[in-house]
């Protein structure tokens, strides 16, 4: 026999429920919630339990049953069993003895306010919990996402979280308070920066919805070296796919670049090193090799953002199609293999002009020791450079790091 029922209740109080379970909470002879959740029942004759250690509140209901009492209701937020007091209950009580009714959730309450279908997003509890799985899914692009915050993780922290991350995709915000109330209030923005010094409302949901038009850039403002990771169009499932602005200075500078060299880009992505190489060195022809269909168009569309004239888009699987390429080469970056890294090199030795240069950057240990065994066979000298990162971020007020990918970047000369 049940006999404690959690009431999922929203910010209209008792007007919000439905006439079964406003009957339920008027026979309870105990009311459990918060002192706002209390409030909606001003002259309930039940004796009331307010929340606030949860291990006595479990201890004091725990006695009541054991008197043999019935009628606990216990009030909550929205649904008890979506990040609520649900799961603690389940986990202390026997499912014979609970019932759940739950309202509309906040997140429920959010997309429909926004009108946007939301059985694709991803909800995350920022709410007493670390925010790594927001900064996860927003470096992995996350189309839909809705946060539950506090009173650490607010609004403004994570508004300046986001602008801390450099993002290859950009983000639509709306912050949603006080959803259900007679002060409801949505903010919608793609600023972050104007969310950071703003107050908001205790009872708060923040969405985000990946958007798919990119601004325009201008050019005259850009650094010459180091483009930032969010300036290029990226794939739209996989907007993290590129090599990042601090690895892709290094793998420069390991290429040792000159004037009016030919240079090739195997597994060229976005286009990211390729057009870093053709605004540095105009003289030079770059060739970027891609095997998508979708990488090949999105390193065209790129090159006409940047205004870059001398990289030339080829769109094939290596090595088949680099034997179409006419001519030799000086520089060889490879930064996707496709699995066929031992043919590549093999392709590449015949090609590279005296004094070449090829770098890879490997994100694996089957890759790396490949390519170590492939440079040893042929008595190449080689150097290896351990590349391990972090990005500070801001967490509340304070600050700590967020690791990138680690990358080895292998620097190989041609024997003379």
């Amino acid at each position: 026999m049940t006999k404690i029922h959690v009431v999922g209740i929203g910010l209209d109080g008792a007007a919000g429920l439905t006439e079964k379970v406003r009957q339920l909470v008027e026979k309870a002879t105990l009311l459990v919630g918060s002192d706002r959740h209390l409030s909606y029942f001003p002259n309930h004759p039940a004796q009331r339990l307010v929340l606030k250690d949860f291990t006595e509140a479990i201890q004091e209901i725990r006695r009541l049953l054991t008197n043999g009492s019935e009628g606990i209701v216990v009030l909550v937020s929205g649904d008890p069993l979506f990040f609520g007091l649900g799961r603690l209950l389940s986990s202390e009580f026997s499912p014979e003895k609970l019932t759940f009714h739950p309202h509309l959730s906040s997140v429920q309450l959010a997309f429909n306010r926004i009108q946007v279908p939301w059985q694709d997003a991803r909800v995350i509890s920022a709410h007493g919990r670390s925010v790594d799985e927001l900064v996860q899914a927003l470096q992995q692009g996350v189309e839909k996402i809705a946060v539950l915050t506090d009173g650490k993780n607010t609004p403004s922290a994570i508004a300046r979280l986001v602008e801390s991350l450099n993002l290859p995709s950009q983000y639509r915000c709306w912050v949603c308070e006080n959803l259900g109330g007679n002060d409801e209030r949505i903010i919608e923005t793609g600023n972050f920066a104007s969310l950071q010094n703003q107050d908001f409302a205790h009872l708060n949901i923040v969405i985000f919805i990946r958007q798919e038009h990119y601004q325009e850039l201008d050019l005259e403002k850009l650094p010459h070296f180091g483009i930032p990771d969010d300036c290029f169009l990226c794939f739209s499932d996989r907007p993290g796919l590129m090599t990042k602005r601090e690895v892709r200075t290094l793998v420069l500078s390991e290429l040792a670049l000159r004037p009016g060299q030919v240079i090739w880009d195997i597994g060229a992505g976005t286009g990211s090193v390729s057009i870093e190489i053709a605004r540095l060195f105009p003289t030079s022809k770059v060739y970027a090799i891609e095997k998508t269909a979708a990488g090949s168009s999105l390193i065209t569309r790129n090159c006409e953002r940047f205004q870059v004239k001398n990289v030339i888009s080829i769109h094939g699987k290596a090595p088949e199609v680099l034997e179409s390429l006419e001519g030799k080469c000086d520089r060889i970056f490879i930064g996707g293999s496709g699995g066929n890294l031992t043919a590549i090199l093999d392709t590449c030795t015949s090609r590279l002009n005296p004094k070449g240069v090829i770098v890879l950057a490997l994100a694996t240990l089957e890759h790396l020791n490949t390519a170590l065994l492939w440079f040893k066979s042929h008595s190449w000298e080689y150097q290896l450079l351990q590349v391990q990162l972090s990005r500070s971020v801001p967490i509340g007020q304070l600050t700590r790091f967020a690791p990138l990918n680690p990358v080895t970047i292998v620097n190989a000369k041609c024997p003379s």
